[in-house]
């Protein structure tokens, strides 16, 4: 076995994440004795070799690979799932890991219902786990060197139509600072095809009002400028006008948030509030489970139906490969299809 060197008073400690603090993890048949009544956050706590690598990988991805902090929140709920796997098999340091063991893993994660998009990503995040172990010379095995990622299916995403977004946009919205942030907030939705996350993010300084653009962090920590433009900016500037100082004025700190989108305390608007609007807006109109990322593929698919250019439409998007936008395509084909099937008279 190769020689341990790790210096954990200079990394980061992760042991008292949110993600998992005060979560209990189900106990899992065959579980060594010592395993039984730990709470997630203590798996982390560097009581095996397995745990402490852990531990190492993930302050490898928060400070040398700068991922976000939801990015680094799935690969730890991914791995604490493995590690329970492992544990429940008796193993508790990575030389001990084998291709049987990693094949397990993702054998009951398939028994247990989870989707094939679930599994890959558990998986992909094991994969890069043990590709860490073995670059970082912690480990000379690698088990997942020769298993694959599950076929994942083909789904179109999910997207609304022109005349249902229309609808949604255009219903009456309650008066007062509460309904028009939420007009706003579903125009640059729609307008800009923004995640949930960046939408949440932007900060009054990254409006470009006059110039009509707005500057948004994606994933990675990336830039990029998006077109503002028509109802969404209207909207967004009613908004600015008035109802986000009233709701401002609520706020408990003494410092104003910088937050373009503001909760009735005053503060930046959660992510979870986000989906709650999207879905009861949505409701209101006969949109049943309307998701902000919903109104992202909307607007991706009506742009490409429109005529929009496939790299630009990647450009604003914020895409790093041009096949993920590609699938954009496939739902204009689709619809073309459908057009015909119904037009042609003998079809």
């Amino acid at each position: 076995m190769l020689q341990r060197s790790r210096d954990m008073n200079a990394r980061m400690d992760l042991s008292d994440s949110a993600t998992t603090r005060d979560r209990k993890v189900p106990f899992v048949s065959g579980a060594p004795g010592a395993f039984q009544g730990r709470s997630a956050g203590d798996l982390l706590t560097g009581k095996t070799p397995l745990e402490h690598d852990v531990r190492d990988f993930l302050n490898h991805l928060v400070v040398e690979r700068n991922l976000s902090g939801n990015t680094v929140a799935a690969y730890r709920r991914d791995l604490e799932a493995y590690l329970v796997h492992l544990i429940a098999r008796g193993i508790d340091a990575p030389e001990d890991v084998r291709r049987v063991d990693v094949e397990a893993f993702v054998a009951a994660r398939r028994e247990c219902g989870y989707a094939s998009a679930s599994i890959e990503r558990a998986l992909s995040s094991v994969k890069s786990f043990h590709r860490f172990l073995v670059r970082e010379g912690i480990c000379e095995t690698h088990p997942t060197a020769n298993v694959h990622l599950p076929k994942k299916e083909e789904r179109l995403p999910d997207y609304i139509s022109i005349d249902a977004a229309r609808a949604l946009l255009d219903q009456e919205f309650p008066t007062g600072a509460a309904g028009a942030r939420d007009r706003a907030m579903l125009e640059v939705l729609y307008g800009c095809g923004l995640r949930a996350s960046e939408l949440v993010g932007l900060d009054v300084q990254d409006l470009y009002l006059d110039d009509e653009f707005v500057r948004v962090l994606g994933k990675g920590s990336k830039q990029r400028l998006v077109p503002l433009c028509g109802s969404a900016l209207k909207a967004l500037v009613d908004y600015l006008d008035g109802p986000r100082h009233e709701l401002a004025a609520h706020a408990r700190r003494v410092a104003a948030c910088p937050g373009v989108f503001l909760n009735k305390n005053g503060g930046r608007i959660s992510r979870q509030s986000v989906h709650a609007i999207c879905e009861r807006y949505g409701r209101l109109v006969g949109i049943e489970g309307l998701h902000p990322h919903t109104l992202r593929h909307s607007f991706a698919t009506h742009m490409l139906a429109g005529g929009a250019d496939l790299r630009v439409l990647q450009e604003i998007l914020g895409h790093a490969d041009i096949s993920t936008t590609q699938i954009y395509t496939h739902v204009d084909r689709t619809h073309l299809r459908e057009v015909y099937l119904s037009a042609h008279p003998r079809a």
